[in-house]
């Protein structure tokens, strides 16, 4: 691997309008190039730059290269900038494309020429088949049902999983699943035999695009060079959301070629839900080990405050991810400092945002250069009512409004029915959500989160729903079911339309490759972001790449900020509720001393003495931190083979002494043994839990358990 900014002096590689690193990229050698980028660094800029200059050269005729990326809005605007310096798309000019439209275009050229006459179509929408694939395996086939199944076709497929290899892959993986491992299987095998079925010409979807261009590259030798002959230089962006699929394809386009550049930051994976990974990334160099490696790190969108928030955020991640993560260095005039605000609950909290950003538009920031992000679409319900309360106009990107949401318009359905109703007894107050309850029951409210991405999305709308309804009725204890339906319908009219120039409300994982001057992260705390639901694992060491991905959702939040940045929490949901939230565990550490929303337990009177964390240095509070060495909302670095190991080990000596497991070591003591990993009886008799009679007993066998670990 060459370091391309060791190899040459920064005069020696700097060109017009580049910095030094973006001309090192620009003018790398042909062959294997790749430009580790991070947020605002000019990558787009960097790239469409590279291909001229491959052009400009003579290195590549404009016709045989392409560019391929994951959105046809990047595409379109690579297009854009490759017009701008006369090599735009089109003819036989630079192709950028995204890898789905590429196969599409490719293989409607090559379809006759593998296969014959034999006639197929492209399947854009998939419902209708998995929803007849799930009936006929006896699962649920409502909206979300089917969705969530759809998606894990998706997934499957993108990872190159064929139905019968569904159920072992996933319980290797222990992959969280929509229903069960063979029902869903079996919904994937039908769905395949009803595209082939299908009376007019076999179906194709977009996954089977690019399996099929692949299968046509790697077996038809004069497709490939002919392919290979048009094609000779190729551009991925985005690098670390490939998924093995679209790698398979990429790699029977080249060839055993070389000629490839690659664009990505690891730290930005935030897609693997579908199938995503960055380890293609993260092994270009093993790959190509003569490859051109370079790091963009200057970042020219926002302030340097913004900029060091966000280096502090990634900083604090683990894994093999992490250690690619990129020192961001901004670039732009000074500006104020990212800010904290805690709130009560959650709609003081959006009362608080929006308050702060009439104060931004009044002082001169357009609405169209504000965002309000968040972890899921059920949030954005009581920043639209706020934002409304204050006449702000605001458009939700990414997905709908919460009253025109499907599961929302058919709940309120569902209520007016109830109302109308002469057979229900005649309810106010408490009696009205408990009756709401009832009647969301059927349409997916049940008391546990469930599994699936877009049952989730639609139990927490429904939730939502539920935690209006107790607000309404907070402010008025009066109301029938009828009165509700009033409250709700005036706020549902009430709602602004989408317009261009308002607020945007969106997800964090609808703002990736987006920017806007002021930016409000809200809703910050566990259960939140990271979500609840990969929690559970977590807590017990076994799914910390999931909450680690949870982080990387964080740090490309702050990333979209160029000027202004605020984060908040709420402490409960609903107004007046009881206050059992914590904020984000991935705060800690960022909040300085001297802001408001910096709270702590009162330190004791000898807190100069107490122990402090030894990730974010503060005092230690109670039993299971001091043990641990650190807060229990630090991020935990636990070897998990190393636990196993010493789990394994205190159960064998607990059997010999005939004593409680516990007596040995408790679990924490293993905890913090497998997170410190001491070496000597130095390190091991600092752990609190392990004193002078333990450490003669044990300690020579636990550094030998230790040891044995760090050997494999």
């Amino acid at each position: 691997m060459m370091d391309a900014m060791s190899a040459k002096s920064p005069a020696e590689v700097t060109t017009p309008g580049l910095d030094p690193e973006q001309s090192a990229a620009v003018l790398a050698p042909r062959g294997p190039v790749c430009v580790l980028a991070g947020a605002g660094t000019g990558k787009t800029r960097t790239i469409t730059h590279r291909i001229a200059h491959l052009v400009d050269s003579g290195h590549v005729a404009a016709g045989q290269v392409l560019a391929v990326t994951f959105t046809a809005r990047a595409a379109g605007e690579m297009r854009g900038r490759l017009r701008s310096l006369g090599i735009g798309d089109g003819g036989s000019q630079v192709q950028a494309r995204t890898f789905h439209a590429a196969a599409l275009r490719q293989l409607r050229y090559f379809w006759p020429q593998v296969i014959g006459e034999t006639q197929w179509h492209l399947l854009d929408r998939k419902f209708a088949a998995v929803s007849a694939a799930a009936g006929r395996v006896g699962l649920p086939t409502s909206p979300e049902s089917v969705r969530d199944l759809a998606s894990e076709i998706e997934w499957a497929k993108a990872s190159m999983i064929a139905a019968e290899d569904y159920p072992h892959a996933v319980a290797r993986m222990r992959r969280e699943i929509p229903a069960e491992a063979e029902k869903v299987a079996a919904v994937y095998q039908g769905y395949e035999e009803l595209k082939k079925s299908n009376p007019d010409g076999m179906l194709l979807d977009f996954d089977d695009l690019l399996l099929h261009t692949a299968a046509a590259l790697e077996e038809s030798s004069a497709v490939a060079e002919e392919f290979r002959d048009r094609y000779r230089c190729f551009v991925v962006d985005e690098y670390q959301d490939v998924t093995p699929l679209q790698q398979r394809l990429l790699d029977a386009w080249l060839g055993d070629r070389d000629d490839l550049t690659v664009v990505g930051d690891a730290n930005q994976t935030i897609y693997s839900f579908t199938g995503a990974t960055p380890r293609y990334l993260l092994d270009f160099s093993r790959r190509f080990p003569e490859a051109t490696v370079v790091r963009l790190e200057r970042d020219y969108r926002s302030t340097p405050e913004v900029v060091s928030m966000a280096n502090r955020v990634i900083g604090a991640a683990r894994g093999r991810i992490a250690g690619t993560r990129l020192q961001l260095i901004g670039q732009r005039d000074s500006g104020p400092e990212p800010s904290f605000a805690e709130f009560g609950d959650e709609p003081a909290e959006a009362a608080g945002v929006a308050g702060e950003i009439k104060r931004l538009i009044a002082a001169g920031t357009p609405a169209a250069e504000i965002a309000v992000l968040y972890r899921i679409n059920a949030q954005s319900e009581v920043h639209e009512q706020a934002l409304t309360r204050l006449g702000i106009p605001y458009q939700v990107r990414g997905g709908e409004g919460f009253f025109t949401r499907t599961e929302v318009r058919q709940a309120l359905s569902k209520l007016s029915e109830a109302a109308g109703r002469d057979d229900l007894p005649d309810a106010v107050g408490a009696d009205v959500v408990t009756l709401v309850r009832a009647v969301l029951v059927p349409l997916g409210l049940t008391d546990a989160e469930p599994a699936g991405a877009q049952a989730r999305e639609r139990w927490s709308s429904l939730s939502a729903l539920v935690a209006l309804s107790e607000e309404q009725l907070a402010q008025d204890p009066a109301l029938t079911l009828e009165g509700l339906l009033r409250e709700l319908r005036l706020r549902a009219e009430a709602r602004h339309p989408p317009v261009v120039q308002g607020v945007t409300l969106a997800s964090l994982h609808a703002a990736k490759g987006l920017e806007w001057d002021a930016v409000f992260l809200v809703g910050l705390t566990d259960g939140t972001l990271p979500i609840q639901h990969v929690l559970g694992d977590a807590n017990s060491g076994n799914d910390d790449a999931a909450v680690e991905e949870e982080r990387r959702l964080l740090y490309v939040g702050v990333t979209r900020a160029r000027e202004y940045l605020q984060m908040s929490w709420a402490l409960s949901r609903t107004e007046g509720g009881r206050k059992s939230r914590r904020r984000s565990r991935f705060l800690h550490g960022l909040i300085p001393d001297d802001s408001p929303a910096s709270k702590i337990a009162a330190p004791a009177k000898n807190n100069k003495k107490r122990p402090r964390c030894r990730l974010c240095g503060k005092p230690l509070i109670g039993s299971t931190s001091t043990v641990l060495g650190r807060c229990e909302g630090c991020p935990s670095d636990v070897d998990v083979d190393l636990l196993e190991s010493l789990r394994s080990w205190r159960l064998e000596k607990s059997r010999e002494l005939k004593m409680p497991a516990y007596v040995v070591f408790t679990d924490n003591t293993l905890t913090a043994l497998a997170e410190q990993r001491p070496r000597d009886d130095r390190a091991l008799i600092a752990i609190p839990g392990i004193g002078a009679k333990k450490l003669e007993q044990y300690g020579e066998e636990v550094l030998a358990v230790i040891k044995e670990r760090e050997r494999i």
